[in-house]
Formats: structure tokens, sequence, C-alpha cells
């Protein structure tokens, strides 16, 4: 069992040591936050063990979990690389471009592992279709939030909208063209609701919609490729795959065609994939362990997580224009 510690001990951060302890291909060592009242008191109600100091929390594992705020993600990472730790970082990687990149330098120099945890790469609705989808030409999200002050200290382009950003970069095999963005801050400093067209080489279009600030909760993404359409619902954990084949020359009573003004007939299928349970947290932190231990890359990779940071901060780039 790999030897693991977190940093940070918020609301995430309780979800990470909770299921730490649960999994059996991690022994939790312990946490740190640097609320030490904090810390204390989780201590206290979970059993954790409580480290003074984030050296000695490096010092005693192998693996650190960081679930920090954004801002202090470059300089926990920096000090458990350069201690020769593997790191699992909560999304986004890093505060900025640059830092992500630093962090990539710096775990290739010291060779350790990173992973990052953009946790809708483990949805099980996505998993269920990710095969499925096969060159999406057009793709639409919806990521709507009620309001919650806990991440207004960021847009809501860092805060959501980089969950898809980073799923739809996963099955687009094309490099980004052109981006077109809007932005309005209603309640925060920073925008609570975006929308964002990002064109890629290969003349596929996504077009992205993220909101804190709506009155129900929705994530729901729907790729549009050849003869097929892909729906993904990322809350309720469904999907629903619309296939178009050549009609039989003699349809069954029940069959639905279209004919299109060529006279092209197309038979339409509807399917439900099965879609396992699961908790996606758990899994993408065992799916790191996987990686240490057989010393394969890992799912979501610290190139793969900078790159959904950068197109996140071409669209907020936008908001000024």
């Amino acid at each position: 069992m790999l030897k693991v510690g977190v940093l940070g001990a918020g609301h995430l951060g309780k979800i990470h040591l909770r299921l730490l302890q649960q999994s059996d291909k991690y022994e939790l060592v312990g946490f740190y936050d640097e609320n030490q009242e904090n810390a204390e008191r989780i201590s206290k109600e979970f059993g954790y063990k409580n480290f003074s100091t984030i050296a000695k929390l490096i010092h005693a594992v192998d693996v650190i979990d960081i679930v920090t705020p954004t801002l202090s993600h470059y300089k926990c990472a920096k000090v458990a690389i350069k201690s020769g730790k593997h790191i699992f970082i909560e999304k986004p990687i890093a505060n900025t471009v640059d830092e992500a990149e630093e962090i990539i330098a710096l775990a290739k120099e010291y060779n350790v592992k990173g992973q990052v945890g953009h946790v809708e790469r483990f949805n099980p609705a996505f998993i269920a279709t990710k095969n499925m989808i096969e060159n999406p030409m057009f793709i639409e999200t919806h990521r709507l939030a009620e309001f919650n002050p806990r991440g207004t200290d960021v847009p809501v382009v860092l805060d959501l909208m980089i969950h898809d950003i980073d799923a739809i970069l996963s099955v687009v095999n094309s490099k980004v063209k052109n981006i077109n963005a809007s932005g309005v801050s209603v309640i925060s400093e920073t925008p609570d609701i975006a929308n964002a067209r990002i064109e890629f080489e290969n003349g596929c279009v996504a077009n992205l919609t993220a909101s804190r600030i709506s009155m129900k909760n929705m994530r729901k993404t729907r790729f549009f490729q050849r003869d097929a359409y892909i729906s993904v619902d990322f809350l309720e954990k469904k999907c629903e795959v619309v296939r178009m084949k050549d009609a039989p020359e003699i349809p069954g009573d029940f069959d639905m065609i279209l004919q299109n003004a060529e006279g092209v007939k197309k038979q339409i299928y509807f399917t439900n994939p099965d879609v396992e349970q699961n908790n996606a947290i758990l899994d993408e932190l065992e799916s790191f362990a996987n990686a240490i231990k057989t010393d394969t890359v890992p799912v979501v990779t610290l190139e793969q997580a900078t790159d959904a940071l950068r197109v996140a901060y071409q669209i907020i780039d936008c908001f000024d224009k």
C-alpha cells in the first residue's frame, strides 16, 4: 500500500481523507491544514493524524494529495516534488499556466508522477459512452449550479467550466484554432456566468455554458457526429445514444424512419448504455495508485490538465476584449 498524506482539510479535503482511509490501495498516514483549529477538530472527530507542518507530512509519505485552495497548488506541489513524492492535485492544476508548466518540468526532473483531479473523466456516464464518441463535430455543454459562496474567489470558468473543457479536449483529437467568449459578473467580483465557443482545426465546434447563479443544477453534454448523437448527463449519471443507419428495404411497424430531400432513408436507433455506478473521486485516486505501481501514464496527466487551464485562460481573456 502506498503511504499517502492530504494537504488541505476543507470540504473536499475531508471527502478525500474519508475515501483514502477506505481504500485498499493507500495507507492514510495523516493530513496537514494551515488552520490548526480546524485541523485539531477534524483529527479529534475522525481520528486522522494531524501533522504540525507540511514538511513533516511530506517526509512520512509516498504520495501527497493536494486539496488546498488553487492559489497554493504550485507552492505545495513544488515542495512535494522536490522531496521526491508523487502528487495528486485537485483541479485546476495551478493558478496560472506558467505555474502549471513549472510543475510539469519539476515532475520530469525529479522523476515523479502527477495526476490532476478532473473527476468527470471518471463519471460513469462519460465512461459508458467515451468509446462511442468518434470525431464529434459539434459539442454543446451546460454546467449550471445554484449559488454557493465556496469557489467564488475564481471565475466560473476555473470553478465549473474547466470540467467540460477537459472532457472535450480528451475526445477531440485536434488543436484549438479559435475561441470566442463572454462572461458576466452578477454577484461575485469575477464572472458568474459564461459562454464560450471553441473552434478546432478539424472543424469541430464546442459551445460551452457555465453558471453558478442558476435556479437548478445541470451538468449535460451533447456530442453530435456523423450518424450519431450522444447525450451525457454528468449529474444524473445517465446517457443516451441515438444512431442513424441505412433503413431496411422493408421497415418494421415500429421502426423510426427519416427521409431527406434526396430520398435517402435512415433508421433511428435509441440505446441507453449500461452505466456502472461508482465513486468517481475514489476511482480517480485509486487509478493514480495503479499508475504509480505499474509505472504507467495517469488517466489525467499534468500536461492534459495544463492544456485545459490554458484554454480556460484563453476564454477568460476574451472577457476583457
